[in-house]
């Protein structure tokens, strides 16, 4: 097939298609511009003294602290890139006949496939280009300095060439990989198109990968020689938040599947029957829909604990300050200086919750599209509305609960290992569990969460209409 004509069949299509398209391209090209501000942050050179006196904020003029900046701007980048791939879903039937279509007039199933993969990396190219032209104008747009001259963002550096071709290179791909990935349990035939599913459950091998993570995590506290920010620090710490991240996001088809199974068996209402039997069926969806909202929450959680280990800090050396009254024991720069650059993180934590549940919104609203000839069916048999509506949210909050609370549990347990007691000579204290600051975290991505199916639950109405059932 010409490069050609795999161009123009990729970008065919309906408005539902189009839309997709824009939507895939809009997320990548502002994970783009989040991965280039992180690059720029990374490209800041140090000034003789360490520091760069030109900027205004000590987040940019600190070496220390621009590691805060960069993690805050890759993680505020996951959640939109997660968005990015659910955009590649919206629209999916239409999308199916369109394939179907493209293989009764004589595509192979591999053509098909590329054409679909192709849609998706096209949309992925839009976004980069679109996305690097964004941030260039952002860079002279938001070029601002205080009254004595400062920088308040660091448009004054570039990220190198090789840097801005690696980021762009990478967004169109990792959208081409996840379509790929997506497409691999569909056989597209020109009859139409069919998704093979598993019978077999998910077994709970994903809490193996948790319990390895946490061990991995605390072993530089553990092993003398490996100092923080050396390559081997970042190595174990990395490992150990990547390992419990992934086995939460896995574990969660473990729990939607036995959340399946005690509905089924104990739900006393004809809506939870429903929501059982649809969770048992598809138990990875929640694995899929809900990977960027628990890794944002496993980061917070552990963004969370290690502020409080601060506080306590700096209480212990106050204590211990104001018994020998001196100053002592302290920090070079006050205590808001250093939770500032938490906070930083907790802010790329809400964002990316709430742009992983936008895309979580996507996803639901396409499952019900996906499903709207079954939805009909049930309302021709006399299955009311509510009670639909009830089963989705079901299907959709009930596993979310256990994965809030797993993904919290995994993120402060992850820094509670490294050490619970701090403080000065004389003076140790005990760090807290932040259980407020915590509970406000998950009660905070569960009510975002509730309201996002909400909105998604407005798209069940028009789906239950029995004109679905006629043949398409």
């Amino acid at each position: 097939m010409r490069p050609a004509t795999l161009f123009r069949l990729a970008v065919a299509g309906n408005r539902t298609d189009h839309l997709r398209t824009a939507l895939t391209a809009a997320s990548s090209a502002l994970a783009l511009v989040v991965l280039l501000a992180a690059a720029t942050v990374i490209a800041i050179k140090n000034g003789e003294s360490g520091e760069n006196a030109h900027y205004a904020s000590p987040l940019l003029a600190e070496p220390g602290l621009r590691p805060g900046v960069i993690a805050a701007l890759v993680l505020l980048a996951v959640p939109i890139l997660a968005l990015a791939g659910q955009s590649i879903r919206l629209g999916a039937p239409a999308r199916d006949r369109r394939l179907a279509a493209i293989r009764l007039a004589g595509a192979t199933p591999g053509q098909a496939v590329l054409i679909a993969g192709a849609e998706t990396v096209a949309a992925g190219v839009i976004g980069s280009v679109v996305g690097l032209g964004g941030f260039l104008l952002l860079r002279v747009v938001l070029e601002r300095r205080n009254a004595g001259g400062e920088l308040l963002l660091p448009t004054d550096v570039l990220p190198s060439v090789l840097w801005i071709v690696i980021l762009m290179a990478f967004v169109p791909v990792m959208a081409g990989l996840v379509g790929a990935l997506l497409l691999r349990q569909v056989v597209i035939s020109p009859l139409g198109v069919v998704r093979r599913t598993r019978k077999r459950g998910p077994w709970p091998w994903p809490g193996f990968l948790i319990v390895v993570g946490l061990v991995i995590f605390q072993l530089p506290a553990q092993i003398k020689g490996i100092d923080v920010g050396t390559n081997r620090w970042a190595v174990l710490v990395g490992g150990g938040v990547a390992l419990t991240t992934i086995g939460v996001v896995l574990g969660t088809g473990w729990i939607a599947h036995t959340t399946g199974r005690l509905l089924l068996r104990f739900g006393p209402r004809p809506a939870m029957l429903l929501a059982g039997r649809r969770l048992m069926a598809d138990p990875w969806s929640g694995s899929r829909t809900l990977a960027a909202l628990l890794a944002s929450v496993v980061i917070g959680a552990i963004a969370l604990g290690y502020r409080i280990g601060l506080v306590t800090q700096f209480e212990a050396w106050n204590r211990y300050n104001a018994q020998t009254r001196e100053e002592q024991l302290g920090a070079g720069a006050p205590e808001g200086f250093y939770t500032g650059a938490v906070d930083l993180i907790m802010v790329a934590v809400g964002i990316g919750v709430t742009v992983a549940a936008a895309g979580v919104l996507i996803s639901l609203a396409e499952g019900i599209v996906a499903r709207r000839r079954t939805y009909a069916a049930l309302t021709a048999a006399g299955v009311p509305g509510r009670t639909l509506s009830e089963s989705v949210l079901w299907q959709t909050m009930l596993p979310l609960a256990p994965a809030l609370l797993l993904a919290v549990t995994s993120g402060i347990g992850l820094i509670r290992l490294t050490g619970t007691r701090v403080g000065a000579p004389s003076n140790t204290l005990t760090v807290p569990v932040p259980v407020g600051s915590l509970a406000l975290l998950a009660g905070g991505a569960f009510l975002i969460m509730l309201i996002a199916t909400g909105i998604g639950l407005v798209v069940l109405r028009s789906s239950t209409d029995l004109e679905e059932l006629r043949a398409s």
